[in-house]
């Protein structure tokens, strides 16, 4: 039975309903902070350690957190140094979404993810994070930019 937020509820011995000793788990916003050019490392070392502390670990991980990594430094790089993340867990999946509001991802960025040439400077971030993680969403314009990066909880913990 469950009562009107949807919790689970079980009746006690006098007949009052009471919630459940052990409702399902559900987890709070894991990272949300603003971050600035000084704070790439820093934001690195602490996804790292929100994700570990959740149970996450192995090589996709290591892979999310170097996708995560590459759009916060386009952020720094490309869009004004300034941006907002936030890391979370939902419906499986640990999700990171990356703002900012910078002057938008010029279109040739936006035809899908190309392999860049061996010698080109830059244009990897996003061909990197399109590489590593199971989603990648975008919504840019000429007010900013949101990155969504996805990755499966079951893909993390199995590696």
């Amino acid at each position: 039975m469950e009562d009107r937020t949807g919790r689970s509820v079980r009746s006690a011995l006098d007949g009052e309903p009471r919630i459940d000793a052990a409702p399902p788990r559900v987890w709070p916003v894991l990272l949300d902070r603003a971050f600035g050019p000084d704070d790439i490392t820093v934001l690195r070392h602490e996804s790292t350690r929100v994700m570990v502390a959740a149970g996450l670990g192995g090589d996709r991980l290591d892979g999310f957190v170097l996708a995560v990594n590459e759009v916060i430094t386009n952020v720094v790089l490309h869009a004004g140094g300034e941006g907002r993340i936030v890391l979370k867990i939902e419906g499986g999946s640990v999700w990171c979404v990356v703002t900012d509001s910078g002057p938008g991802i010029p279109g040739a960025y936006l035809d899908g993810p190309h392999t860049p040439e061996a010698f080109e400077v830059g244009g990897r971030g996003l061909w990197l994070a399109h590489q590593l993680c199971d989603e990648v969403t975008t919504a840019t314009g000429p007010i900013g930019t949101s990155i969504g990066l996805r990755i499966g909880m079951d893909a993390v913990r199995a590696s």
